[in-house]
């Protein structure tokens, strides 16, 4: 009897040893370089040396690439697009489309995300402090002095921490569903779950099955409809660029001072606040809240929409973004 139970043991562990190797090399992914990726640098996107860092950075077509030879009166107004966690400057390609012809507009993977990659310095905190000194050092050098600044999720948090500790550099600020005030997510993408434990680490930076980046992309869209292969792929792929995936970790276990939430009520400036009703992250109820403490403010809450709602729709929400930026231009 013994004998019996020794060898069914063995067969039981010999059988999940099988099934564990089988689901390793399903779904073995190492990273991937720059140049396995290039099919991600856009046309108008380049890369500049950032705290050591090749930051990969977008600029419109009528952005002035010598700004100190040209009248300020004839350079446009600029505005700066921050993504959220996860994502990159691809997000807010429908934005810089339709606002392109008469702004100039810029993009940029932050440090972890996209094809910028990780911090050099492996010290380096990604907190929203330092998030935001990496814009203001690609603000320098592009030579941008004053933008209007724009940030989904993390890169709305981004965004109203640069505002707050670099007043001078931001004359408007528009948020879409911010990172800001505690929050109790309905949904969380299960990539963002599985990230947030070290031990998994080991595994997470060698293995990515792509249901798991579908199902976190699908987690912030309200019309799974509008998630389809290419998307999903752009998300997978980026996600493999060398260092992300060790960068999200310790992105997701490195928390801000609860203390910057005040610095949300200092800010004065033309704010933009936009929503979507729909987002199972962070809920509605908190854009109350920033259009509570930012005294300069409008709401636009959109129905039908996610949680990256610039992208879910790009059309309807630049729309907003057109109507208070003319509106400001012309108050200010």
């Amino acid at each position: 009897m013994t004998q019996y139970l020794l060898k069914a043991t063995v067969l039981i562990l010999l059988g999940a040893i099988a099934v564990l190797m089988a689901f390793i090399a399903k779904y073995w992914a190492l990273d991937r370089t720059i140049a396995e990726l290039k099919q991600w640098q856009l046309p108008n996107s380049e890369f500049i040396n950032i705290q050591g860092m090749q930051a990969h950075v977008s600029q419109s077509a009528n952005c002035h690439v010598n700004r100190g030879n040209t009248a300020e009166k004839d350079q446009p107004e600029t505005i700066v697009l921050l993504h959220g966690t996860s994502a990159s400057l691809h997000t807010w390609e429908g934005w810089t489309k339709a606002l392109s012809e008469q702004y100039c507009v810029v993009s940029m993977d932050l440090p972890g995300f996209g094809l910028t990659g990780p911090y050099v310095d492996e010290s380096t905190r990604y907190s929203s402090e330092n998030y935001a000194a990496f814009v203001i050092e690609v603000l320098n050098h592009l030579k941008l002095d004053l933008v209007t600044l724009a940030g989904n999720s993390l890169g709305g948090k981004v965004a109203w921490r640069t505002a707050a500790l670099y007043p001078e550099r931001v004359n408007r600020l528009i948020l879409v569903d911010s990172v800001g005030y505690p929050a109790t997510p309905k949904h969380i993408p299960i990539g963002f779950k599985l990230a947030k434990y070290p031990m998994m680490s080991p595994i997470l930076n060698r293995i990515l099955p792509r249901s798991v980046v579908e199902k976190s992309v699908l987690s912030v869209y309200a019309d799974d409809s509008k998630v389809d292969e290419k998307l999903i792929n752009r998300y997978y792929e980026l996600t493999l660029r060398q260092g992300n995936r060790q960068a999200l970790s310790r992105r997701l276990n490195e928390t801000d001072d609860a203390s910057d939430q005040a610095q949300i009520k200092q800010l004065d400036i033309p704010t933009l606040i936009l929503w979507g009703a729909k987002d199972d992250l962070i809920p509605v109820e908190n854009a109350a809240l920033f259009h509570r403490d930012i005294r300069n403010s409008q709401l636009k809450i959109f129905d039908n929409l996610g949680h990256v709602p610039h992208e879910e729709d790009p059309l309807a929400t630049v729309d907003v973004v057109k109507q208070f930026l003319i509106s400001e231009s012309e108050n200010g």
